[in-house]
């Protein structure tokens, strides 16, 4: 069994400011005032760089971890996650945090709208496959059948600020919780009136406010291959304030037998998703949005993705399996390929 799992997810974008990066350790150029910290959060590696601001980066860091801890884990005893799956049911509801609330609201906004792509249901069936651990499983379809009678987003109703669970159905937002850590590291960017930030948790960046050097960000596309030894497939010139997140299926997979199987999983059958795709980065306003769509569209493929695109008003770069990419519109000015063994197709 050949096995490959990401370093703290760092090939699925990586945070590139006219400087070199190692996994997500940023290693900066210019020197304008700011304050640093790489640590790790979230289950991943996380950083921080802010420029003007009394907040500390570290504030931004210790809140990250507050949030898994305290709000989104459904593995740490007591957290609002944890709480609710351990004690809500189709007759007992579980009242959480409003912030917790809020998100679930969201969330299943977009399990309905991608028509369940995106599933908030599904850890039970990533938890079998256990692809993050040293010891992967590749499940049968029975164990599959069997245990996807206990998923589903419309077992989960909301109301009154209560949740409501059924069929013993499970909540992880493992898919979004990275993108809600850049979405509270912008408020509390806002709060305290920083000038400037970068953030990158796992495969979610925040670009917050301008550069101090009056240039824009760049955010490095990981090439999901590296089979000629580059690093990134291309660039994002971002300027201003924006979320980013990826989902490939480079990241956390097994191959047996010739056969990838990757951590994005099809909802209808709980194997991987065979979309013909390997990579997909999305950009729009919020973090969880990002992280959430990075994953529906890679399950949905191109075509069934555009119309998802549209209704959230976010912007896509796909790569397929035969190495082709298709930036959509609103990303085609921003976006350059670097990566010669790729090409670059119009929609």
């Amino acid at each position: 069994m050949n096995r490959k799992k990401s370093f703290a997810s760092l090939l699925k974008i990586t945070c590139v400011m006219v400087c070199s990066c190692i996994g997500t350790q940023f290693v900066w150029a210019d020197k304008t005032d700011s304050e640093s910290i790489t640590d790790t959060a979230m289950g991943t590696d996380c950083s921080v760089r802010v420029y003007g601001s009394d907040r500390t980066a570290k504030d931004i860091m210790d809140m990250l971890s507050d949030i898994e801890n305290k709000y989104l884990s459904w593995r740490i005893e007591g957290s609002d996650i944890a709480n609710i799956n351990e004690n809500a049911s189709e007759n007992k509801p579980v009242m959480p945090s409003k912030w917790t609330y809020g998100y679930l609201e969201n969330v299943l906004d977009l399990a309905r709208e991608s028509s369940g792509a995106f599933d908030p249901t599904l850890g039970r069936v990533s938890q079998l496959w256990n692809l993050e651990s040293d010891n992967p499983y590749i499940p049968s379809k029975s164990e599959l059948t069997e245990l996807l009678l206990e998923t589903g987003w419309e077992k989960i109703s909301l109301g009154d600020g209560e949740v409501f669970l059924k069929d013993g159905v499970q909540i992880d937002l493992g898919a979004v919780g990275k993108g809600i850590g850049c979405d509270e590291a912008r408020k509390m960017l806002e709060e305290t009136g920083a000038d400037a930030a970068v953030v990158s948790v796992g495969g979610s960046i925040l670009t917050y406010g301008k550069k101090p050097d009056g240039k824009p960000w760049k955010i490095g596309i990981a090439n999901p291959r590296n089979e000629d030894g580059e690093s990134y497939l291309g660039s994002l010139t971002i300027d201003g304030t924006c979320s980013i997140s990826t989902s490939g299926d480079y990241e956390k997979y097994v191959i047996e037998d010739g056969v990838r199987y990757h951590h994005i999983l099809d909802t209808k059958t709980g194997y991987p998703a065979e979309s013909g795709l390997i990579s997909v980065t999305i950009v729009c306003d919020d973090g969880w949005l990002s992280d959430g769509l990075s994953t529906a569209c890679f399950v949905l493929g191109y075509e069934d993705s555009l119309s998802l695109l549209e209704t959230y008003q976010a912007e896509a770069v796909f790569v397929t399996e035969d190495k082709e990419v298709i930036v959509t519109d609103g990303l085609k000015d921003m976006f350059t390929l670097t990566d010669s063994s790729y090409e670059q197709v119009e929609e």
